[in-house]
């Protein structure tokens, strides 16, 4: 009875034991997956932090944490935009991120002022590079805990600067489209004006024996609105309206014969302490232009140079082949395509152009003269629009010169204006031959005169028939096509733009369909645009600009 009572509660103790082995194998399994699972979530969080880390340096947004005005944190991206390393950031004040303390403060009480502002804190200010000049930045940022502001602030910057500038060159270009229309207009006004001065003279020249006491006189009318018109053109250059980029054109070429001309020769005679120095490559390529509008750029730039240096200096004019092998950033974020280029450099050790005022430089009417003494304040915006309808590219650099005059003239830094004119694979065309006034008489040639302007139509008909032509006028469009029904004529002198009525090319239509083929020459006191140049596809000839 014993050894059973034994064996009994042997065996019971031993059932314990296995139960207890059991539960120990089980909690021990347990535990391990648990283990397994706060591994796998100390991975998962390592990934997650991992990712957010590479999100974070990755992105080009700069991201910093601030607390207590001090930077706790932030990623690269934010030390590039400010020209920060990280290192040099965390642990540093807010503070040298602001031109002044003072701005510090302000800043600050516009952010901190409200600790209990709920959502997002967005604004946009020019924060402080690290080599002093201002980042415009677009910034957004939250606290951590809308409940404990204490606990920091995380901010996100943009730099804008790229945006500001496309969005200044968007308004000049609207502001330069609104000023060209305007001066488009008046230059056809006062070109038909201008026409009396310029025209009126050449019929009495043509009049009048060689040995006339009136003939200097009236030769100083003509010069005086000759003037007047190259005025109106720079008008038209500013409308951009004005080069008709039409003919091959070697820059040497024009350069060379400007630095011949009286013009230049006055303006040294008149600064005789400006040394200039040429230095133009032989083998310079040819370009595509208006030597015309070239020369009056190249006068421009030289001109202003020169009155950089009132009391001496160096001037440089060199040319070159350069080949732009990629995207080349010039000013205002503007990019110049790659590709062959003739680069024209005119720098000079001058007074230099103040920061405040080099953004300004191209602007119709600015200048920094005295008006009506040394200029009009259209010469850059000629040198503007000219390379502008070239297809070329301009860049200034200019570091302004505090110095006397007199140690400006002992050399300084000054302006380098450099223009780049994308070149053409063309000859240049043959010298024409330059034609006596006995060339261009007629023996009765029929001519018609279409033009809305009466003083024009008395213009053109006294010289016309001076030369020998047989000479008709009419007052519109619509009388010209009127006349032509009944009549033929050996050429029209078709005015573009005629109030009343129909301009010159529906003008010109119509006559077509009375006489095919009918010759025309154009002469217009705006400018040429589609319209002119649609008129020639159609069979018209030359364009003349008045006056």
């Amino acid at each position: 009875m014993v050894d059973e009572n034994t064996n009994t509660a042997e065996m019971n103790h031993d059932e314990e034991q296995r139960r207890k082995l059991q539960k120990y194998i089980f909690d021990l399994e347990e535990a391990k997956e648990k283990t397994e699972a706060i591994s796998e979530a100390h991975r998962e969080l390592k990934r997650s932090q991992d990712l957010l880390l590479s999100l974070l340096r990755g992105t080009v947004h700069g991201i910093c944490l601030i607390k207590g005005r001090k930077f706790a944190w932030c990623n690269e991206a934010f030390g590039d935009i400010l020209g920060w390393g990280q290192d040099e950031l965390i642990g540093a004040t807010t503070e040298i991120i602001y031109p002044s303390l003072e701005e510090h403060e302000r800043m600050a009480e516009v952010i901190y002022g409200d600790p209990h502002r709920a959502g997002l804190i967005t604004y946009e200010y020019d924060y402080l590079h690290s080599k002093g000049h201002r980042v415009p930045c677009m910034v957004t940022g939250r606290t951590l805990d809308r409940d404990d502001p204490a606990k920091g602030y995380v901010f996100s910057f943009t730099d804008v600067t790229e945006q500001k500038n496309l969005e200044a060159q968007l308004l000049q270009a609207k502001k330069m489209e609104a000023i060209g229309m305007l001066a488009g207009g008046v230059a056809h006004d006062l070109n038909n004006v201008l026409s009396s001065l310029v025209s009126y003279p050449e019929l009495l020249l043509l009049q009048l024996p060689e040995d006339s006491p009136l003939r200097k006189d009236i030769l100083m009318i003509q010069k005086a609105g000759k003037k007047v018109a190259a005025i109106v053109q720079d008008l038209l250059t500013l409308a951009r309206r004005g080069v008709a980029v039409t003919e091959v054109v070697n820059l040497n070429d024009v350069i060379s014969e400007y630095l011949k001309s009286p013009e230049c020769e006055n303006l040294q005679s008149c600064h005789p302490g400006v040394h200039l120095e040429i230095h133009l490559e032989n083998d310079v390529l040819n370009i595509l232009g208006s030597s015309i509008h070239l020369s009056k750029a190249v006068m421009n730039l030289i001109t202003n140079a020169v009155e950089a240096m009132p009391e001496g200096g160096k001037l440089t004019v060199s040319t070159q082949n350069r080949y732009i092998d990629r995207p080349k950033a010039i000013r205002d974020c503007e990019y110049m395509e790659e590709g062959d280029y003739v680069v024209l450099t005119i720098s000079d050790t001058g007074t230099g152009i103040s920061p405040d005022d080099i953004g300004m430089i191209f602007e119709p009417f600015y200048t920094k003269k005295k008006m009506g003494k040394s200029g009009t304040g259209l010469g850059m915006v000629v040198v503007w629009g000219t390379v502008k309808d070239h297809s070329g590219y301009i860049d200034v650099q200019s570091t302004e010169n505090k110095a006397s005059p007199h140690q400006l003239s002992d050399g300084g830094q000054g302006t380098i204006f450099t223009l780049y004119f994308p070149i053409i694979r063309k000859e240049l065309p043959r010298d024409r031959p330059i034609l006596s006034i006995e060339s261009y008489r007629g023996n009765g040639e029929s001519i018609l005169i279409v033009d809305d302007v009466e003083e024009q139509r008395r213009i053109v008909s006294g010289m016309l028939n001076e030369l020998g032509y047989s000479v008709s006028v009419v007052s519109s469009g619509e009388a010209a096509v009127e006349y032509l029904k009944s009549r033929k004529v050996d050429l029209l002198i078709l005015d573009m733009i005629m109030d009343p009525g129909i301009d010159g090319l529906d003008t010109y239509k119509k006559i077509l369909e009375l006489h095919p083929g009918q010759k025309a020459i154009i002469a217009s006191g705006f400018s040429e645009n589609d319209r002119v140049k649609e008129i020639q596809r159609l069979g018209a000839g030359a364009y003349i600009r008045k006056p």
